[in-house]
């Protein structure tokens, strides 16, 4: 007679499941197509897994904590003639009175950033949501992913990223 010791004992895999919290601001498409990529990319190589995209306007700051790992994604903006800036709709999310105050407590981070090779701060958003990360005491899981110029022919790069988001996930239980 086998005597289980544990649930995980019963059901290996269980202990792997997580749930994504992808948070992305997206204006032009390019920032949702990754996303799109990564989630497709994710949801085949993790079944089981909750992946959960949603745009930053349609978040409020509490919703960052849910999940067991938490992605920002965002392109970067040249607004009010200063170039390397947060898409607008995550400057709004992350700047947001209550997001200012938020203790992300140790929370396993990822980031994505997009931009223009034309602009001196290329990607640069990628700066500004690891800096959020680590104000905010949560815990970058993996180098960020930087996507310069059109992401289109790039999702190769999203796939090989993804699976390292997975492997260091994979890693959090044993931390």
């Amino acid at each position: 007679m086998t005597i289980m010791t544990n649930a995980t004992d019963a059901f290996p895999h269980f202990s792997q499941r997580r749930a994504v919290r992808i948070v992305f601001a997206s204006t032009s498409g390019h920032t949702e197509y990754v996303v799109d990529a990564l989630t497709d990319s994710l949801k085949s190589i993790t079944p089981g897994w909750e992946i959960e995209a949603t745009r930053a306007e349609k978040m409020k700051p509490q919703d960052l904590l849910s999940g067991d790992v938490l992605l920002l994604a965002s392109s970067t903006w040249n607004t009010g003639s200063v170039e390397g800036q947060l898409n607008p709709h995550m400057w709004v999310l992350l700047h947001d009175d209550k997001a200012k105050t938020l203790d992300l407590a140790g929370k396993p981070c990822a980031c994505i950033g997009l931009g223009d090779h034309r602009y001196f701060y290329t990607a640069r958003a990628t700066d500004h949501l690891e800096h959020y990360v680590r104000v905010h005491h949560g815990r970058l899981i993996v180098p960020t992913l930087k996507i310069t110029d059109e992401p289109y022919r790039q999702e190769e790069a999203v796939r090989v990223w993804g699976r390292q988001l997975v492997d260091a996930s994979k890693q959090i239980d044993r931390c």
